[in-house]
């Protein structure tokens, strides 16, 4: 096996907890600070998952309950990139493929969420934060700017809010962030039993739903992001026959009307 690899599988622990995907950034001592390996293992096992049907939501967090994710590890010499030749850093690959996934992502905040961080975090299509989290875009305290961040923020968070986050490099609380739409639950009690609790009730709420229907409902979603009214119209009005042509939805369609629970195949 070789370093790089190892190095991987050390720092990002990859576990499948029934039809859950959890991907756990594995760097306590760093404040779970983004490696290069990290990132190369994110954007591989999202991509992996995506014709794993039994995959049904991928959580992602960090280790411990100090930190979801510091960012850049700024103790190593190529903190944002290892090559200045290759047009694709490793952090936009990985923001690449949590656009593309069809598969939920939700992310599970366990503690201080900064700077290529939150671009992590807000790159899920849901996250659920402890109350004693903060949120920060620090990047001009060390000279330089957020700017993939921008990408998944953009359509977020409020302009003005983003601009304030950027320009002053000042963290909000996790109230804060709940009142702006960057998360969207805050357990109510400190702690990680707290955390999981909540992050429990919400993947019950999405894992008993047709797998079908949000897959292609993330795909609809996501293409229909960056459209105009006029082409979002016209491209849904296309996507709506295909949904009911899926096995889930002639059998959702079939149990509601026999008043019985629907048994999805995901197909």
């Amino acid at each position: 096996m070789s370093d790089s690899k190892l190095d991987a599988e050390q720092e990002l622990q990859i576990e499948q907890r029934g039809s859950v995907l959890w991907l756990t950034i594995n760097r306590e001592a760093r404040r779970n600070a983004m490696s290069h390996s990290v990132l190369a293992g994110l954007q591989q096992a999202i991509d992996a998952a995506q014709s794993n049907r039994s995959i049904l939501a991928i959580v992602i967090t960090g280790a411990g309950s100090k930190a979801f994710c510091a960012g850049a590890d700024l103790q190593s010499a190529n903190a944002f990139t290892t090559d200045y030749s290759d047009p694709t850093g490793h952090l936009a690959r990985v923001l690449r493929s949590a656009k593309a996934s069809h598969i939920p992502l939700i992310a599970r905040v366990n503690g201080a969420c900064m700077a290529g961080g939150i671009g992590l975090m807000a790159m899920c299509d849901m996250a659920v934060s402890t109350p004693d989290a903060v949120f920060g875009l620090p990047e001009v305290k060390v000279g330089v700017f957020p700017a993939q961040v921008l990408a998944v923020l953009q359509h977020l968070i409020p302009k003005r809010k983003l601009a304030e986050m950027c320009l002053t490099g000042e963290p909000i609380t996790s109230a804060q962030a709940l009142e702006i739409g960057l998360i969207n639950y805050v357990s109510y009690e400190s702690g990680l039993e707290s955390l999981d609790s909540k992050l429990q009730w919400l993947l019950d709420r999405v894992l008993d739903k047709s797998p079908a229907a949000i897959r292609r409902g993330l795909y609809t979603m996501k293409k229909a992001e960056a459209m105009s009214f006029e082409e979002a119209m016209s491209f849904t009005e296309s996507q709506i026959a295909l949904f009911t042509l899926t096995e889930d939805a002639k059998e959702g369609q079939k149990a509601f009307q026999e008043k019985r629970k629907p048994k999805w195949t995901g197909r």
